[in-house]
């Protein structure tokens, strides 16, 4: 496609990638995954011959169309470009990437800008749940200039906030696709959770580390990295997830007592890159195993009073707020977070 393709470039929560109508995309599978490919320079460590920023959280890509199903303005689906292999995944969703999927969406006039704020409502293809953005949009125009800060991210941008709803067993079939809050692979205690992202969630000191490393050296700890990947393999076939082992789920998230005053500390691998925060959806499946009655982060979290609780999960760059609403029974009935976006780039791209 030498003449070039529309797309727009977008940060989203905590990552970056592509936006792209679906109708600006090959319509073959095999042949969008392969210009996605080229487009993001993989496989190569450095990303070097594209637009990729080799790590994983900048190399992702959204597409999205008009939606015809009720109740949905938007048809989202996320698509995951691997760094260093020539895999382009749909097995998970991604709620930060989410965040620019409503301003896109205004923006290419798929949803009509009302004045003041416009929310967006998104039919999350991956996973068949719908997500409700609320985009600040002035004047009629989308505004990305606020005073919302998130943890991961410099700066100040217009607050977006994200209701999700029905999000549970939305990859696996269940919230506990296993129907057991704790289950032992490997000898370790793991809670087998999806509420909107596949989670295996273990205590941190399990593993021999303390929790408060930076990713960079639990990257390095091979030791570590082996252990986690042979949970991780098991736990697929157990999650209803099949074979995990060229898939970007489950993640892998360890878990050690909050520092700086939150509910739990996370230190999370994607799964073999640590990751530098933590996933607006894998905090909501892990802020939702701190509400279980027992498992690893059920144990330690500390759980603020009142309904809707507010649960500060917190990660290597600072912490996510996850708003959990309960029923009268203490099940979780819908999580919302708060998120920024931003515009970086609208043009073509050329492979």
């Amino acid at each position: 496609m030498s003449e070039g393709v529309r797309c727009m470039w977008m940060r989203g929560g905590t990552s970056k990638g592509g936006y792209f109508l679906a109708s600006d995309l090959p319509a073959d599978t095999a042949e969008r995954d392969v210009f996605l490919l080229r487009v993001m320079g993989s496989p190569d460590p450095r990303q070097i011959d594209g637009m990729g920023g080799s790590d994983p959280l900048t190399s992702k890509i959204a597409v999205v169309k008009k939606s015809e199903r009720e109740g949905a303005d938007v048809d989202y689906l996320f698509l995951q470009v691997f760094v260093d292999q020539p895999i382009v995944t749909d097995s998970q969703n991604c709620g930060n990437i989410l965040a620019g999927v409503g301003p896109f969406a205004i923006e290419r006039g798929l949803v009509p800008a009302q004045d003041g704020t416009t929310d967006v409502r998104i039919f999350m293809e991956n996973t068949g749940q719908l997500a409700i953005a609320t985009v600040n949009t002035p004047d009629c125009k989308v505004d990305y200039a606020g005073d919302a800060r998130i943890d991961g991210v410099p700066g100040t941008s217009a607050a977006q906030p994200i209701i999700f709803e029905d999000t549970a067993g939305s990859s696996c079939g269940a919230l506990l696709p296993t129907g057991n809050e704790t289950d032992t692979i490997d000898g370790v205690e793991v809670t087998l959770i999806d509420n909107g992202m596949p989670c295996v969630v273990l205590l941190a000191e399990d593993m021999g580390i303390t929790g408060r490393e930076k990713p960079e050296e639990l990257e390095a700890n091979s030791d570590l990295r082996a252990k986690l990947e042979s949970i991780r393999l098991k736990a697929g076939p157990m999650m209803n997830l099949g074979d995990v082992s060229e898939k970007s789920v489950p993640k892998m998230t360890m878990v050690s007592p909050a520092m700086q005053g939150g509910c739990i500390s996370t230190r999370t691998f994607i799964p073999h890159r640590c990751h530098k925060a933590i996933g607006v959806l894998g905090a909501v499946s892990v802020g939702t195993a701190c509400l279980l009655k027992a498992g690893p982060a059920a144990r330690i979290a500390m759980i603020p009073d009142g309904n809707p609780k507010t649960l500060s999960v917190e990660h290597p760059t600072g912490e996510f707020s996850v708003v959990a609403t309960l029923d009268d029974t203490g099940e979780v009935v819908s999580a919302g977070v708060l998120r920024t976006a931003r515009k970086l780039m609208d043009g073509v791209v050329f492979t």
